[in-house]
């Protein structure tokens, strides 16, 4: 079964976002980025690119070439992803398709309405039987 993972206090979404995939990238994770929007899409690639300086996430945009070889792919079409490995959702709705993931990963901001999106979310998988974890990220990591 699909297991949830909710990263919430996130100082900036997107950064957060990065980070989580870098380390699971790191982990020989693959992993779909579900951007809801070509804005947000593009925002988040320039960030794989420009998080850290000394490190590369290779990624490319749903529909390349080399989305079958490349460990991160960024895109709307959850159907299409080429794998069932990890789906990271940066849109504000329940993922159609999520159960063909092993693993869902939801990053909540600071932000209010965030918040209010994320806990309707949280609700959805919880009504529907999946795992959840919970990772507050304004805790330092050894606590």
């Amino acid at each position: 079964m699909t297991e949830v993972k909710f990263y919430h206090n996130a100082p900036d979404r997107l950064r957060a976002a990065c980070a989580i995939t870098g380390k699971a990238v790191r982990q020989g994770r693959r992993i779909y980025v579900l951007a809801p929007d070509e804005s947000l899409a593009g925002r988040y690639d320039h960030m794989l690119w420009t998080a850290q300086a000394l490190s590369f996430i290779p990624h490319v945009v749903q529909g390349s070439p080399l989305a079958s070889r490349t460990p991160v792919v960024i895109g709307r079409d959850v159907a299409a992803a080429g794998h069932n490995d990890v789906l990271l959702n940066l849109s504000d709705s329940e993922p159609g398709g999520l159960e063909q993931f092993a693993l869902v990963v939801e990053i909540v901001s600071q932000d209010p309405a965030d918040r209010q999106t994320a806990r309707q979310r949280w609700q959805f998988y919880k009504e529907r039987g999946y795992p959840i974890a919970a990772y507050d990220l304004a805790k330092p990591a050894d606590s």
